[in-house]
Protein backbone atom coordinates (compact mmCIF):
# COMPACT_ATOMS: atom_id res chain seq x y z
CA UNK A 1 0.00 0.00 0.00
CA UNK A 2 1.23 3.46 -0.78
CA UNK A 3 2.68 5.44 2.12
CA UNK A 4 0.78 8.63 1.26
CA UNK A 5 -2.70 7.28 2.03
CA UNK A 6 -4.24 9.57 4.66
CA UNK A 7 -7.78 8.23 4.92
CA UNK A 8 -9.82 5.09 4.27
CA UNK A 9 -13.51 4.32 3.85
CA UNK A 10 -14.44 1.12 5.67
CA UNK A 11 -17.73 -0.65 6.33
CA UNK A 12 -18.81 -1.22 9.92
CA UNK A 13 -20.78 -4.19 11.27
CA UNK A 14 -24.02 -2.59 10.07
CA UNK A 15 -22.75 -2.06 6.53
CA UNK A 16 -22.43 1.72 6.99
CA UNK A 17 -19.42 3.41 5.41
CA UNK A 18 -17.16 5.10 7.95
CA UNK A 19 -14.18 7.35 7.22
CA UNK A 20 -10.94 6.56 9.07
CA UNK A 21 -7.79 8.65 9.21
CA UNK A 22 -4.52 6.75 8.88
CA UNK A 23 -2.25 7.49 11.83
CA UNK A 24 0.68 5.45 10.55
CA UNK A 25 1.76 2.48 8.50
CA UNK A 26 4.67 0.22 9.43
CA UNK A 27 6.15 -3.22 8.82
CA UNK A 28 6.85 -6.03 11.27
CA UNK A 29 8.65 -9.10 9.93
CA UNK A 30 7.59 -8.50 6.31
CA UNK A 31 3.96 -7.85 7.28
CA UNK A 32 2.39 -4.42 6.76
CA UNK A 33 0.06 -2.82 9.29
CA UNK A 34 -2.02 0.35 9.46
CA UNK A 35 -3.20 2.16 12.58
CA UNK A 36 -6.33 4.22 11.89
CA UNK A 37 -8.81 6.29 13.91
CA UNK A 38 -12.42 7.14 13.08
CA UNK A 39 -12.67 10.58 11.45
CA UNK A 40 -15.58 11.47 13.73
CA UNK A 41 -13.44 10.92 16.84
CA UNK A 42 -10.07 12.35 15.81
CA UNK A 43 -9.15 13.19 19.40
CA UNK A 44 -10.14 9.78 20.73
CA UNK A 45 -7.47 7.31 21.75
CA UNK A 46 -9.55 4.54 20.16
CA UNK A 47 -7.82 3.13 17.10
CA UNK A 48 -8.01 0.05 14.92
CA UNK A 49 -5.20 -2.16 13.70
CA UNK A 50 -5.41 -3.43 10.13
CA UNK A 51 -3.07 -5.84 8.35
CA UNK A 52 -2.41 -5.47 4.62
CA UNK A 53 -2.49 -8.77 2.76
CA UNK A 54 -2.67 -9.82 -0.89
CA UNK A 55 -6.12 -11.00 -1.94
CA UNK A 56 -6.76 -13.87 -4.31
CA UNK A 57 -6.74 -11.40 -7.21
CA UNK A 58 -3.31 -10.07 -6.16
CA UNK A 59 -4.70 -6.74 -4.93
CA UNK A 60 -4.04 -5.46 -1.43
CA UNK A 61 -6.77 -6.10 1.12
CA UNK A 62 -7.14 -4.74 4.67
CA UNK A 63 -8.13 -7.20 7.38
CA UNK A 64 -8.56 -6.78 11.11
CA UNK A 65 -5.97 -8.39 13.34
CA UNK A 66 -7.82 -11.14 15.20
CA UNK A 67 -4.86 -12.94 16.79
CA UNK A 68 -4.24 -11.54 20.29
CA UNK A 69 -0.46 -12.13 20.21
CA UNK A 70 -0.13 -10.43 16.82
CA UNK A 71 -2.31 -7.53 18.00
CA UNK A 72 -0.16 -7.12 21.13
CA UNK A 73 3.02 -7.15 19.03
CA UNK A 74 1.67 -4.43 16.73
CA UNK A 75 0.51 -2.38 19.73
CA UNK A 76 3.94 -2.62 21.35
CA UNK A 77 5.69 -1.45 18.18
CA UNK A 78 3.23 1.43 17.79
CA UNK A 79 3.73 2.53 21.39
CA UNK A 80 7.52 2.29 21.05
CA UNK A 81 7.43 4.45 17.93
CA UNK A 82 5.02 7.12 19.15
CA UNK A 83 5.30 7.33 22.94
CA UNK A 84 8.89 8.54 23.08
Amino acid sequence: MENDVSSLMLEDEKGDRVKFNVVTKFDIEDKEYIIAVPDENKDSEEAIVLKIIKGEDGKEVLITVEDEDEFNQVSEVYEALFND
